[in-house]
């Protein structure tokens, strides 16, 4: 098979709808705290990227909807995820771990959707309340790319809502995972866009309000 006979197989592209909100993934303390079983350098870097996008969708009137990690002390609603990753046991309810960085602190009338497994959807309302919102595409930001990024941008395909990936407000803890999964987001899921072209999407969506 020659590169001709795959053109065309992974080159299709969305299209930025009309109603867009802005969803942080796990934004959270436990990859941003040196000592962190799941800490790295890449999420602080990443947290700065969401930290302008966030400024920037609030300036807009575009919804900013976050997620967060709970599990019951023991993780029985947790299940076998819990059981095959044990640094979840970082996000037991109450722990500091699972909370979110002082610079970026949901506001009052910002949706937290709260989720035990690695896709926001999962288990949770978040694709009944972005229906309600009239949402239709989603600016995807968050820890970590392979994990729970990936699976809620796929899962957000699979609700038939558009997902845009920030490169530069996603991390992993080596670049190699980071930069393979958004090569496959890329090619079958999602649109993988710079933080530059996120904003300016972001811009375009402003609420005329």
């Amino acid at each position: 098979m020659t590169k001709n006979d795959l053109a065309g197989t992974f080159d299709g592209r969305l299209s930025f709808g009309s109603r867009p909100a802005l969803l942080l993934v796990d934004v959270v303390m436990a990859y941003l705290e040196p000592g962190s079983v799941l800490y790295g350098t890449a999420f602080v870097s990443a947290l700065a990227s969401n930290e302008r996008l966030v400024a920037v969708a609030r300036d807009a009137g575009v919804p900013v909807i976050f997620t967060n990690v709970v599990y019951q002390p023991g993780g029985a609603d947790g299940g076998l995820f819990y059981r095959k990753v044990p640094a979840l046991k970082l996000f037991d309810r109450g722990s500091p771990a699972g909370a979110f960085p002082p610079s970026l602190q949901p506001q009052d009338d910002e949706t937290v959707v709260t989720k035990q497994y690695a896709s926001a959807f999962f288990g949770t309302s978040l694709a009944s309340t972005l229906m309600a919102a009239s949402i239709d595409t989603l600016v995807i930001t968050g820890f970590s790319t392979s994990g729970c990024v990936r699976a809620t941008a796929l899962d957000a395909l699979q609700h038939g809502f558009r997902p845009f990936v920030v490169r530069e407000a996603c991390a992993d803890r080596q670049p190699g995972p980071h930069d393979a999964n958004l090569f496959d987001l890329q090619a079958k899921y999602a649109e993988v866009v710079g933080e530059a072209e996120a904003i300016a999407l972001i811009e375009r969506s402003r609420d005329p309000r």
